[in-house]
């Protein structure tokens, strides 16, 4: 039971009058369905179920959040974080939001990252401040380690290769074995929670948001793809979250920036977007995140799915029998932002089916929401409008996972383990093995490939310093005389001639391109160079091999290319087995996992889902 009223109007007074606002909302909505609360505690675990009933609503209501933070270490001092911390919570770090508000925990960005030593200690000074609390209630403490182009914790870490790449390579064990690896790196540094596998089916070869970090465009294997890495995480002690329901895979707009919706029938989705969250139910899926999309075949009401009832609950908790977490996408995106406005978006996803509230944002001038959000969920329970039973039942599915995870036993990290787990040379054999297979060799229809070595002059061009470089680099070590040209994201007209010019005398030409699908020439895309260049070098008669180090649809934007291999990523391991895959040091394996369609013509196959080429 939470404690008497008098105790919550004080800590509501200690917040912003914007905060208090939100009341006056509250009669806009209907009242909350209610989710099966923990009743008298009957089949639960009685030390949470102790927990939850010293709790006050506003400590419930605290542990439904995630927070960004900035910073590096958890008491950081360094005054750009503080000042950070300042505009969004009030508070210096993260040791003090937790002081403060005791929320159920933090993801880390890229910004919060140095190296496994550093991550450890953060993670570790977290714990530590969640421990003083008198509930001693451990964190979460969560990232984004898909692998492939979106990993928050970089080398010396083991870099797994991205979905699509794994799912070119067809081995259901190579996808498991790279999510343990990931697991069991990611725990040694104190993070519990992985917001990975994506179980979205991308169909949509225009998708701005999801492409490779999707298995693929068939649902079969990509249902067989998340199963394996739920297991996979789950086996190296991290919680998997597939992600993001009911399915992201056939949007052109990006729910970062806009809201996406998706014009599925019902059977279509019954059909391309649910066996592989069903395939997770079914594996045992710890937690499901939600997406930012609307569909009107499930909700005709024009509710993102975030705040949507009838598919959070009626699907995902009735129909689907789903038990575990349903954490919501940040709630900084634009996709559940625009309807209601930030106040009413935590207490509409609690009615929805939603438990945990991802990265809560900032205003137009940079103050931070969640004050005002949490006091929303706070003054949704006072009016009614939600029953405090049903934060109970979120609540308590928050601490069960932390619990099944060890983490009320012991939520740190061991520093003194760190070097001995995190990129050790036994884990980034697996990766590199496991990328070797991953390779696709789409065409090569001149029979350029594969390449003997020794001395030649090959220009390397296109996009990424460092991937231009790397490959550089690589190709020169088997006797090339190599010249890098890097051009960017969208090469002007004078830098595709610099590099035309480059490429004359030259004897091979090797073009890096990524997304050169994306060719509109407006804010938020790639814009066309990418396509002109690989144009105009192939016009120069010179041998062209063009590397896609990410989406593999990009061929059917330049199909005169006779020369193409798909990575699906620019990881080092990745841009290794594409120089490999060059020179005939291994048999290009990796099997497109989409249908990659004759641009203009969504319907027409240019490269059928399963090709791919090797040498005889």
């Amino acid at each position: 039971m939470y404690r008497p009223r008098m105790r919550r109007r004080r800590w509501l007074a200690g917040l912003t009058a914007g905060a208090l606002a939100v009341t006056g909302l509250t009669a806009m909505t209907t009242p909350a369905a209610q989710a099966a609360p923990p009743g008298g505690g009957h089949g639960k675990n009685p030390e949470l179920m102790r927990i939850l009933r010293s709790m006050t609503l506003e400590e419930k209501a605290a542990q439904l959040f995630v927070l960004q933070i900035y910073g590096k270490s958890a008491d950081t001092a360094d005054p750009g974080d503080v000042a950070a911390n300042r505009r969004l919570y009030g508070a210096d770090n993260a040791a003090q939001v937790m002081a403060r508000y005791q929320p159920g925990g933090f993801i880390y960005y890229g910004t919060n990252i140095d190296g496994p030593q550093q991550v450890a200690a953060f993670s570790n000074g977290i714990q530590r401040a969640a421990m003083a609390r008198p509930h001693r209630i451990p964190a979460t403490i969560a990232t984004d380690q898909e692998g492939g182009i979106v990993a928050r914790i970089l080398p010396p870490a083991t870099q797994s290769p991205g979905a699509m790449a794994l799912a070119a390579g067809r081995r259901t064990g190579d996808a498991r074995a790279l999510a343990r690896i990931t697991g069991r790196e990611l725990r040694a540094i104190g993070i519990n929670q992985d917001y990975a596998p994506d179980a979205d089916v991308n169909v949509n070869p225009a998708n701005p948001v999801i492409g490779v970090r999707s298995f693929g465009s068939d649902p079969r294997l990509v249902s067989d793809m998340v199963t394996a890495q739920i297991r996979g995480y789950r086996s190296g002690g991290v919680t998997a979250t597939a992600k993001h329901f009911p399915g992201h895979g056939d949007t052109t707009t990006d729910s970062h920036i806009g809201v996406p919706e998706i014009d599925h029938t019902r059977e279509e989705w019954e059909r391309l977007d649910l066996p592989p969250f069903r395939a997770a139910i079914a594996a045992g899926v710890d937690s499901i995140m939600t997406a930012h999309i609307v569909v009107p075949s499930l909700d005709p009401s024009g509710d993102p799915a975030t705040l949507s009832r009838p598919i959070l609950t009626g699907i995902l908790r009735d129909r689907l029998g789903y038990r575990g977490v349903v954490v919501t996408d940040a709630l900084d995106m634009q996709g559940v932002r625009d309807k209601y406005g930030d106040e009413r978006v935590p207490v509409l996803a609690l009615k929805a089916g939603a438990d945990v509230l991802l990265k809560p944002p900032a205003d137009d001038d940079g103050t931070g929401v969640f004050p005002r959000q949490l006091a929303a969920v706070v003054a949704a329970v006072e009016s009614g409008e939600l029953t405090e039973e049903r934060i109970d039942a979120s609540v308590y599915r928050i601490l069960k996972l932390k619990y099944e995870r060890g983490l009320f036993r012991d939520p740190y990290a061991d520093e003194s383990e760190v070097d001995r787990v995190v990129g050790i040379p036994a884990h980034l054999a697996a990766a590199q093995r496991a990328a070797d297979r991953t390779t696709t060799l789409v065409e090569n229809d001149a029979g350029v490939l594969p390449l003997r070595p020794g001395a030649r002059d090959v220009l390397v061009t296109g996009w990424g310093v460092s991937t231009t470089a790397a490959l550089g680099t690589e190709i020169a070590r088997r006797g090339a005389t190599t010249t890098i040209s890097q051009t960017g994201v969208n090469p002007s007209q004078a830098r595709i001639d610099e590099a035309v010019a480059a490429a004359r005398g030259q004897d091979l030409v090797v073009a890096v391109t990524n997304r050169a699908w994306d060719v509109k020439d407006e804010p938020g895309h790639n814009g066309p160079g990418q396509m002109n260049l690989v144009k105009a070098l192939v016009a120069t008669g010179t041998p062209v091999v063009v590397i896609a180090v990410r989406d593999p649809y990009d061929i059917a934007w330049f199909p005169e290319a006779t020369t193409y291999l798909a990575t699906y990523s620019y990881t080092a391991e990745a841009l290794r087995s594409a120089a490999r895959a060059l020179f005939g040091e291994l048999n290009p394996r990796g099997r497109l996992p989409v249908t990659v369609p004759v641009r203009g013509e969504p319907g027409t196959a240019l490269y059928p889902f399963g090709h791919g080429l090797g040498y005889r």
